[in-house]
């Protein structure tokens, strides 16, 4: 459990608003860019961060994310480096939550329990793993637990009811419900449908749930934040990295996340 996490969701309540979680990749565009980043999301209004942990087979994300993996990869960007990120943006000032969102394979080369540690040490506060499931986590889950580390799972809107149950019961601070069925960044959020879905997990939890994938819009985060505690952006923010000069990055995301969350017009 995070309780950095906890007092920002427990904050959002209070202020009566929904929180804005933005995620971009460890190491992108360049490895120069990655703490600059993470800073200027806070400063532009991001409650919390979600660092992607550079893999070969993101199988949950779609092109822009992958290719923004490759880029990180080729530079060498390891799990190692992202901790490293972290540490170095803590040192710099960065307050707000920063959770991990990757895959199993780097996790188990470095070790489930050396990572929970390095973690804890770095100022990661929990793990999003897509492809390691309750029944094969309860170790990395207990060494999380032990360094006061969160594990956040995933649950799609074709999870079984009985599923929903064993990973609301392995969550520590909040639920991420996949709003579509697919990858990530396709920009084809269901809203419609979204209401009925988070029913069906309120039904089994008291914890906060975030929407993800296919949030492209600020309509779209204004429409999840009436009937969820957060949205998540992601692919948006690599396409901004994208596109902006290289000594602009990180005022490019700053202004991308008041646009997406109405800020700008403050």
């Amino acid at each position: 459990m995070s309780q950095r996490l906890r007092d920002t969701f427990t904050r959002g309540k209070a202020e009566g608003r929904p929180l804005f979680i933005a995620y971009v990749t460890a190491g992108y565009k360049e490895r120069a860019d990655t703490v600059p980043v993470l800073l200027a999301l806070e400063d532009g209004g991001a409650d919390v961060i979600e660092l992607g942990i550079p893999f070969s087979d993101p199988l949950a994300d779609g092109a822009t994310v992958q290719a923004a993996n490759e880029v990180a990869l080729a530079q060498g960007v390891s799990l190692a480096d992202c901790f490293a990120f972290v540490r170095e943006a803590r040192a710099r000032g960065l307050k707000a939550p920063v959770v991990f969102m990757g895959y199993y394979n780097p996790i188990l080369a470095y070790g489930e329990a050396r990572t929970a540690r390095a973690a804890a040490d770095a100022g990661v506060d929990a793990f999003i793993v897509v492809d390691l499931p309750p029944e094969e986590a309860g170790a990395f889950i207990a060494d999380c637990r032990a360094n006061g580390v969160g594990f956040v799972p995933l649950i799609a809107p074709t999870t079984r009811e009985s599923r929903i149950e064993l990973l609301a019961a392995a969550a520590d601070d909040f639920l991420y419900c996949v709003s579509v069925t697919g990858t990530t960044g396709k920009g084809n959020v269901a809203v419609d449908t979204l209401p009925a879905f988070l029913a069906r997990v309120r039904r089994h939890t008291s914890l906060p749930l975030a929407v993800g994938f296919g949030i492209t819009r600020p309509e779209h985060v204004a429409a999840i934040g009436e009937i969820a505690e957060a949205a998540v952006v992601g692919s948006s923010f690599i396409t901004t990295i994208e596109r902006a000069p290289a000594n602009g990055r990180a005022e490019a995301v700053r202004a991308f996340v008041r646009e997406m969350t109405g800020r700008d017009n403050d």
